[in-house]
């Protein structure tokens, strides 16, 4: 699907993040907000376009927004799979003033947002990268966030990975595995990278099953969500792995096993299937996901 954002979707966008700013801020900073979004409207200084960004913090403060399930669902109409759970009130205020500004001419908004990306510190990265999905030209965006991706700052990364429709529209392969092996190896939750069941490719499960043995050989642990990706993949090839996490002695490793092997079109699963039938027999009956595998393990 069409995820481009057109220039009516940009001013959508921005006038329900300031209403929500609206309702939860006071009268100086959204009055200082308000002056500067018009500003960068206009034709700023590029100065003008840097200070306002790097200062938004100082006006709104960082508490969290905690936004109301309706309002939520609207994020979610305004651009699929949008969801602004978590964003701060600087973060939401950041990603207006880019917006504002997105009324520039398209290699003028491109060039001055690469280099704030270029010159931003942690905090001000992590908004950019949360504001992705939001931004009018996101295939000029691909490069910049597989960029991104191999941030050594952990809520950076996160920034791309987790609830954040952006990787799953538009990176490449490469990008889409190294996203999902660097989740696992920083211990991000792998059940909120968005397109994780859909982008799963026969590549990426290869990746994480020599992964597993890397970390088996050093007697560390391997996290259940590994084998989601895996699942859809498993063959011949896999059996020896997929058995090894069914007698693993913690049960939560057991069930990502049985998911595993429940999600495959392998035709030999069915020894498999047999051998193991109490195990899978109990994750059918219990409805488990692999979402409730995630959110047990956070």
């Amino acid at each position: 699907m069409d995820q481009s954002i057109q220039p009516h979707d940009v001013k959508k966008i921005r006038s329900t993040v300031f209403n929500w700013l609206e309702s939860r801020l006071g009268e100086k900073p959204l009055a200082w907000l308000t002056q500067k979004g018009d500003l960068l409207k206009g034709k700023p200084e590029d100065r003008q376009l840097y200070i306002s960004f790097s200062a938004v913090t100082r006006h709104t403060g960082k508490k969290v927004i905690e936004l109301s399930d309706e309002e939520l669902n609207q994020a979610g109409t305004i651009r699929q799979g949008w969801n602004p759970s978590g964003w701060s009130a600087d973060q939401f205020g950041r990603i207006f003033l880019i917006l504002c500004y997105a009324d520039q001419e398209k290699e003028e908004f491109l060039d001055k947002i690469e280099k704030i990306f270029i010159s931003s510190d942690w905090g001000e990265a992590e908004a950019l990268y949360r504001g992705l999905p939001l931004y009018p030209y996101p295939e000029e965006f691909a490069e910049r966030t597989a960029e991104g991706v191999r941030s050594n700052i952990t809520p950076v990364f996160n920034a791309i990975a987790l609830n954040n429709p952006y990787p799953k529209d538009y990176l490449d392969e490469v990008a889409w595995n190294q996203i999902v092996l660097k989740a696992l190896f920083v211990g991000s939750p792998v059940y909120k990278i968005l397109g994780v069941d859909e982008r799963a490719n026969k590549t990426l499960a290869k990746i994480l099953v020599e992964y597993a043995h890397e970390r088996w050989s050093a007697g560390r642990p391997v996290s259940p969500e590994l084998w989601r990706p895996v699942g859809p993949f498993l063959s011949e090839e896999f059996e020896d792995e997929i058995e090894r996490v069914f007698s693993h002695p913690e049960h939560i490793q057991k069930q990502a096993a049985a998911l595993a092997l429940i999600s495959s079109n392998y035709p030999g699963k069915n020894k498999l299937t047999e051998k193991y039938a109490s195990l899978v027999e109990e994750v059918k009956n219990s409805d488990l996901t692999w979402d409730d595998i995630g959110r047990e393990l956070e």
